[in-house]
């Protein structure tokens, strides 16, 4: 018979609610949200493009950017201002709709990332 932390303890609790599954604190005061994975990688910016799984729609990829998931979400719609065109934040990863690479390249370079082409 199993114990009841082993199958990830409650899930509510009529004293406080909802309770948050990762740190089995009360929502209210769950602080799993505060804590922000740090993002590792070498520091370079990747650009490329693709098409692969997007019906032959070419998307701008941006990979390795070193900043926090809020941080992310800004570079990215400050990059689709710049092309003038949609995209989302996806798993760290900005895609940006459309063959922009030399336009994203610039920006990101103005903003002071290294920055290298990838891909063909």
């Amino acid at each position: 018979m199993r114990d009841l932390q082993s199958l990830g303890g409650p899930v509510y609790s009529t004293d406080h609610g909802r309770m948050c599954p990762a740190c089995s604190k009360p929502q209210a005061q769950c602080v799993c949200k505060q804590i922000k994975p740090v993002p590792t990688g070498d520091g370079i910016v990747r650009v490329s493009r693709e098409t692969k799984g997007r019906g032959g729609k070419a998307v701008t990829l941006v990979k390795g950017v070193l900043v926090d998931s809020d941080q992310l979400e800004q570079l990215g719609k400050q990059l689709k201002t710049a092309c003038g065109t949609g995209g989302t934040v996806k798993d760290g990863v900005i895609e940006v709709q459309g063959d922009h690479v030399e336009k994203v390249m610039a920006a990101l370079q103005k903003l002071g990332h290294k920055v290298k082409r990838a891909g063909g």
